[in-house]
């Protein structure tokens, strides 16, 4: 289990990113935008810099939604490894069976 932290950590970040996508898809817009004025383009980079770093949609990591855990997570599924393993030995997730040789 990851720390509880960590993972309300993660959670602010996404409200963040959510809150701020169409300002900073909207100065992106305009500092990507070569028929516009240098000038005009520096000033939108200075404000895409004032905003919060944790805005920004890199700064996320994919976490499994039931242990937290951060690495290898499934992303169709939206868990660990460890969680898939888990729910498929309780058969708990349909079609998956776990295979013996």
């Amino acid at each position: 289990m990851a720390k509880k932290s960590m993972v309300a950590r993660e959670k602010k970040r996404e409200a963040l990113v959510a809150k701020y996508a169409a300002k900073r898809a909207e100065l992106k817009e305009i500092i990507n935008n070569k028929e516009l004025e240098m000038e005009e383009r520096f000033r939108a980079s200075l404000k895409l810099a004032k905003l919060p770093r944790n805005s920004s949609a890199v700064r996320l990591h994919n976490r499994c939604q039931l242990t937290g855990r951060p690495h290898a997570y499934y992303r169709k599924l939206k868990i660990s490894r460890i969680a898939l393993r888990d729910l498929g030995s309780s058969g708990q997730i349909p079609g998956m069976v776990k295979s013996s040789w």
